[in-house]
C-alpha cells in the first residue's frame, strides 16, 4: 500500500525548488556529513573548476527544525515566503533528512559545531538563525560560540538549555514519563498524543496519515534516543552566556503547552535588553505550521527592521 506521507515528498521537494532552494550535501568532517536546503545560484553559477566561494547579495536566514521533522517539513510554510528578499538556508540536523555522522557526540554542541562548519563551507559569513523547539536550543549554542556568523536570533517554542528540572515539571505536566515518550512515538495513539499537546487546535486526521507518518518521519530512533538523553543538563551546570548578537527575538504561540508562555517572559528577562518578545494567538507550540500567515508576518517584520527595510513584506 502506499505510504501517502511519502507519496507526497515529491511535490514538497518540487515546491521547494520552485522557491528557489535545492538539497545539497556537505561533509562536516570525515564521517558527518549534513544535508542544507541552499539557494540554487550558491551551487550552479560558478564554474566547477573555480574554488572561490559564492557571494550572497541577500541577506541569510537559517531555519533549525525540531525535533519531529526534517527542515522543509517543519519551514514548508516560511520558506517560499523568505526567499524573495533572504538567502534561505535549511539545514538538517544530525540523525533527520539524511544528516549522519558516526561521531557518538550527541549534545547541542555538537549539532552547532557541525552547522557552523557547514555553514562557513557554504560561505555564509554572516546569518538570522531562526530556530524551533529542538532546533532553538542548537541555535543557542551556535549563537554563544560563533557570534561573528550569527548576527541576530528568532527562536519559537525553546528555551535557552533543557535543565533536568524543566525536563521533569514539562514532562509531568503533560502526563509523559520521558522524553522519548513524548517525542518518539511508536504507535498512533501515541502520535496522536504528541500532536494533541503540541497543536492548539484539535487536529483530525485518519489513523492510516498517523501510520504513514510514523514510518517516514521517525528514523534514526537510536540515535534520535541519545539526542534527547544528550539534551538535559543539570541545574547546577546551567549557565545563561552572554550573548553577542544584537537582537534576540522570542516569537511564541501563546498557547503553547511545551514551553509555556511564563517560560518564553522569563527567559526574556534572562536574556535582558536585546530580548524582545512577540505572541500569536490562537497558536501552540507548532505556531510556524497552525497559523503561518502570523508568523510569517512577524517573522518578515523582524527581519525588515534588523536589515534597515523601510517596511516589512506582507
Amino acid at each position: 500500500m502506499v505510504n501517502l506521507v511519502a507519496a507526497q515528498r515529491p511535490m514538497l521537494i518540487g515546491l521547494m525548488k520552485m522557491a528557489g532552494v535545492v538539497p545539497h550535501t556537505v561533509e562536516i568532517e570525515p564521517g558527518t556529513s549534513m544535508n542544507f536546503w541552499v539557494p540554487k545560484e550558491t551551487i550552479n553559477t560558478k564554474p566547477k573548476q573555480s574554488k572561490e566561494k559564492p557571494k550572497q547579495n541577500k541577506p541569510v536566514v537559517v531555519l533549525v527544525h525540531g525535533f519531529a521533522a526534517e527542515g522543509i517539513v517543519t519551514w514548508q510554510f516560511q520558506i517560499g515566503s523568505l526567499t524573495k528578499k533572504y538567502a534561505v538556508y535549511v539545514p538538517d540536523l544530525l540523525f533527520f533528512g539524511g544528516s549522519m555522522t558516526d561521531s557518538p557526540d550527541r549534545s547541542p554542541r555538537f549539532q552547532a559545531e557541525c552547522l557552523s562548519k557547514g555553514l562557513k563551507k557554504l560561505g555564509v559569513e554572516k546569518c538570522t538563525v531562526v530556530g524551533f523547539s529542538y532546533g532553538g536550543m542548537v541555535a543557542f549554542k551556535l549563537a554563544e560560540m560563533c557570534p561573528d556568523l550569527v548576527q541576530a536570533m528568532v527562536i519559537s517554542g525553546s528555551i535557552l538549555a533543557m535543565t533536568d528540572s524543566i525536563s521533569s515539571t514539562t514532562l509531568h505536566g503533560l502526563g509523559f514519563s520521558s522524553s522519548s515518550e513524548l517525542l518518539l512515538p511508536t504507535s498512533v495513539k501515541g502520535l496522536k498524543a504528541l500532536l494533541s499537546v503540541a497543536a492548539h487546535k484539535k487536529l483530525w486526521f485518519p489513523n492510516k496519515l498517523h501510520k504513514d507518518f510514523l514510518e517516514v518521519s521517525f528514523t534514526n530512533r537510536k540515535e534520535r534516543g541519545e539526542l534527547l538523553e544528550g539534551l538535559v543538563v543539570s541545574n547546577k551546570d546551567a549557565t545563561i552566556p552572554n550573548f553577542q548578537q544584537e537582537r534576540i527575538h522570542l516569537l511564541w504561540g501563546e498557547n503553547d503547552q511545551i514551553f509555556k508562555l511564563e517560560l518564553a517572559e522569563n527567559m526574556k528577562e534572562e536574556l535582558g535588553e536585546k530580548a524582545t518578545f512577540e505572541g500569536i494567538k490562537n497558536a501552540g507550540h507548532l505556531v510556524h505550521l497552525e497559523r503561518p500567515c502570523a508568523y510569517n508576518r512577524c517573522l518578515k517584520r523582524f527581519l525588515a527592521s534588523l536589515h534597515g527595510a523601510h517596511e516589512a513584506q506582507n
